[in-house]
């Protein structure tokens, strides 16, 4: 099969709940990461054949073919199209891998990658509940088939949170214990200035500000769990955020014609599934089949990243694979840094892949839990 090939990634300064992005209309935020990956690789723009973008609750302003906007918001050519991707929480990783299958099926030669999120103008799960004003509650107990298949459950990621933590014991203090050293790891990366060559800074905004940088272990132990009697609080959870990113990737044909030097390899592509109402354990058995498939261990994986979006599902992750957790999300992640839905999968490939060059590693994987029970996996290879 035809090689599919990393040529350059880039995103935007993370933007906090009422931060510095809140007033950036989402085309323009992704028009932004856009415009910087165009820079950087130095490709004519007009030689791109599609745009794929991660967005999820693409109401309003996300709404439309969020991707088709951001590039004509970014002042790039009307003919090069552009489609979204919703696969919720994985849905820019999953605008990768359906970018370097297109590349590897031989029909496309140049795929832009990526996503936008802007939480702050449209809070999640808006377009969970958005059919309520039309008669629908929510997008499954009106389901004769779903009722008879899963209940009348609430399907709920903070439940789900809840039950991971309860089926793996985990316990408060080890989840805010993680999610301490997620801050910790962020703050170091980001004043260290680890980051600052996969950010295009947004004006004056040049790097992340969500890091909680006065938190403790005995604040953390003051807050409300999100559920009566839970374990799982804010501060062990993933952070409302605002950001975009995009990664150009290519044939070995463009590569040759265009005169690119590929960063990484795309060596894996996977997506697995399990139960919808646990909804966020499917990185467990996504990273084992995509493991199995490439004939690999997670010793031979130099950097992981998964996302943060509780600390019980990586804390479950790892005990499972008997992950190094000094090789997971060695610059913090989702806790300290945010999870801005659509972008989220397209930031965490950029993280990794400047991370891995400067140290130097050969392969890295990111994965993540995502709406439905689905996780998608992507292992690439430094070149």
């Amino acid at each position: 099969m035809a090689e599919a090939y990393i040529i350059d990634a880039v995103r935007t300064p993370i933007g906090r709940k009422k931060g510095s992005l809140a007033a950036m209309h989402p085309a323009d935020l992704g028009a932004h990461s856009l415009q910087a990956l165009m820079e950087r690789t130095g490709i004519d723009p007009g030689a791109v054949d599609d745009v794929v973008f991660g967005c999820v609750d693409t109401i309003g302003p996300q709404a439309g073919d969020i991707a088709r906007s951001c590039w004509l918001v970014a002042g790039l050519p009307e003919h090069v199209p552009g489609t979204t991707v919703d696969r919720q929480c994985g849905s820019s990783q999953q605008a990768i891998h359906f970018a370097a299958q297109g590349v590897m099926s031989g029909t496309q030669d140049l795929v832009v990658a990526g996503g936008v999120q802007q939480m702050n103008a449209i809070p999640i799960s808006q377009a969970m509940i958005a059919g309520q004003a039309l008669g629908f509650a929510d997008p499954f107990s009106g389901s004769p088939g779903w009722v008879r298949r899963y209940g009348t459950q609430p399907v709920s990621q903070f439940r789900s949170a809840e039950m991971i933590a309860a089926k793996w014991n985990i316990s408060r203090r080890e989840m805010e214990e993680f999610a301490l050293e997620s801050n910790r790891r962020a703050i170091e990366a980001i004043d260290s200035g680890r980051l600052d060559a996969e950010i295009a800074p947004v004006g004056e905004f040049r790097r992340d500000e969500t890091p909680r940088r006065g938190t403790s272990l005995e604040k953390m132990a003051t807050l409300q769990p999100l559920e009566p009697g839970g374990r799982v609080t804010a501060g062990v959870s993933s952070q409302i955020a605002d950001a975009s990113a995009a990664l150009l990737i290519a044939s070995e044909r463009a590569v040759r014609v265009h005169g690119l030097k590929p960063r990484a390899r795309i060596v894996h592509l996977s997506v697995r599934a399990d139960d919808p109402v646990w909804m966020l354990t499917a990185p467990i058995p996504a990273t084992r089949h995509a493991l199995a498939k490439l004939g690999m261990t997670l010793a031979d994986i130099d950097l992981i990243e998964i996302n943060e979006a509780f600390a019980s599902v990586v804390i479950a992750w790892e005990r499972e694979l008997g992950a190094d957790h000094a090789r997971v999300n060695v610059n913090g992640g989702a806790i300290a840094l945010g999870h801005p839905l659509g972008a989220t999968g397209a930031r965490l490939m950029t993280t990794l892949l400047f991370e891995l060059e400067r140290r130097q590693g050969r392969y890295g994987l990111v994965t993540m839990c995502e709406g439905g029970g689905q996780a998608n996996v992507t292992v690439i290879e430094r070149l």
